[in-house]
């Protein structure tokens, strides 16, 4: 079997969004998992972009930051503190 470059780039990448979803799925401050989730968004928009598939990958980085904004917002809305 023979592997090319971008063969190698999407396991490197395919490995980064298994630890990210691991990652989210254990970290207890939201915050932290929000920013998480960004990256897991950005890297499957690069993997999009990888397997020639743009319109894909614009759907992809477009939908990751507008979900990572909106979480944000709804976090720091919910966490306030008292003051």
């Amino acid at each position: 079997m023979n592997f090319i470059a971008v063969d190698y780039l999407i396991m490197v990448l395919l490995s980064v969004l298994i630890v990210a979803s691991l990652a989210i799925y254990f970290i207890k401050d939201l915050l932290h998992a929000v920013i998480i989730y960004g990256a897991y968004s950005l890297t499957m928009a690069l993997i999009w972009l990888q397997m020639n598939s743009p319109d894909l990958a614009i759907t992809e980085a477009a939908a990751g930051i507008s979900m990572t904004i909106l979480m944000m917002v709804a976090i720091f809305r919910t966490n306030r503190k008292e003051e």
